[in-house]
């Protein structure tokens, strides 16, 4: 397993570590623990059903042997490019504010920077992804598999102008 630890703050979060396959069920439990069952209505959800998990972008934060966190990303095209989808990102409520949710997402980002993906898009609160450098400055005509609020629809270009001249429906990516 790949080993990033960051250190972002004072306060210690436990090593993040790539997913595995044998984490699924696990990781599985901290999600529905975070979101509970309303997380099936969401739109985003349409994207991640059926869709294969990437394994080497997706990280969990791991104490004890047990999920704490976790930041997954799948494949998906806009109007037929592909980028990467980032989410959910689930952190216990017990392990908030030591910056491991920022951690897990600059994490999960800069693999899937080094992957070779163009963007990473998401639907999440802009001023915290804002943070990691997130913005709906050009999402105006990327359009989500279900109702969602478009301020909500965030990119972060992973390559020059990598978030420009995205448009169209977002779809999982059939070579995903």
């Amino acid at each position: 397993m790949t080993s990033v630890q960051k250190t972002l703050s004072p306060a210690p979060y436990p090593p993040l570590v790539c997913e595995t396959p044998a984490m699924e069920a696990a990781v599985t439990r901290l999600i529905d623990r975070v979101f509970g069952p309303g997380r099936f209505a969401k739109s985003s959800e349409r994207l991640r059903e059926s869709n294969t998990l990437l394994p080497d972008c997706s990280f969990v934060a791991l104490r004890d042997g047990e999920p704490v966190g976790c930041c997954r990303m799948w494949p998906v095209t806009i109007g037929g490019e592909p980028v990467a989808f980032l989410g959910p990102l689930a952190v216990d409520p017990d392990e908030r504010s030591a910056g491991l949710g920022q951690a897990l997402v600059e994490s999960a980002v800069e693999a899937a920077r080094a992957a070779g993906w163009r963007a990473v898009l998401l639907v999440g609160d802009g001023p915290y992804f804002g943070r990691v450098g997130f913005t709906n400055a050009h999402t105006a005509g990327v359009v989500m598999p279900g109702p969602v609020d478009q301020r909500r629809v965030l990119l972060l270009p992973l390559k020059e102008a990598g978030d420009e001249g995205l448009a169209g429906l977002v779809a999982i990516d059939p070579r995903g």
